[in-house]
């Protein structure tokens, strides 16, 4: 998908007239969306321990980190400003194992706030992108976040909730070299490692669980 779909993709837009960095951060957030969220919905009906996404995500952080270091960035959806997808990479393997540690063999704990990252955060990107034609920080895109990080936090209850909300408004704000990409999954999982060990009865994991096809 990364170097083939959103490739094309990417002459795709500037076909259609858009500015070059307007496609790379538009690839961006479909990376997010697809490579992350979608891949991190399935990761409870697919595997039973976090070894292997985590192995595969480790994996992902040294094949996004790798252009950077010898100088071909994989233009289509990387920038010489940064290195995010790098921590994305990371932090989706590294919370998704926490969470499934902590909860006791629960993908969800650290399933939701990867998804958080993925793709409440890619709402934002399209609406800035969308709205100012450049990487910036504004509140619309904030918003559009919460619009969809809520909803997905409330599939843990109130601290999921709780956690979303907190999220989109925590994406607002950067330290570099800290990016968005580890403030957000990682604000969001202390929230439920909260909830988990100090108000149980505010996280709810039983009826996620129920949706889950058994495991073969």
């Amino acid at each position: 998908m990364v170097t083939i779909l959103t490739k094309k993709t990417y002459m795709l837009m500037l076909r259609r007239g858009l500015q070059d960095r307007v496609a790379v951060y538009y690839n961006r957030k479909i990376i997010h969306i697809l490579a992350g969220g979608l891949v991190g919905f399935i990761v409870p009906c697919v595997f039973e321990t976090p070894l292997l996404p985590l192995s595969m995500a480790l994996l992902l952080g040294i094949f996004t980190y790798m252009p950077h270091k010898i100088g071909r960035l994989m233009y289509w959806f990387q920038v010489e400003d940064n290195m995010y997808e790098v921590s994305f990479c990371i932090m989706w393997g590294v919370i998704i194992a926490l969470g499934w540690l902590i909860s006791g063999g629960n993908f969800w704990v650290g399933v939701v706030p990867v998804l958080f990252m993925a793709i409440g955060d890619s709402a934002t990107g399209f609406v800035r992108n969308t709205l100012f034609k450049r990487r910036t920080k504004s509140w619309w895109g904030n918003l559009a976040m919460a619009a969809v990080s809520i909803p997905m936090g409330a599939m843990l209850g109130v601290a999921g909730i709780i956690a979303g909300a907190i999220a989109s408004i925590v994406e607002h704000f950067e330290y570099p070299p800290i990016d968005d990409n580890v403030t957000v999954p990682l604000t969001s999982f202390v929230i439920l490692l909260l909830a988990t060990f100090y108000a149980p009865s505010l996280l709810s994991l039983e009826s996620i669980t129920r949706m889950l096809p058994p495991h073969l």
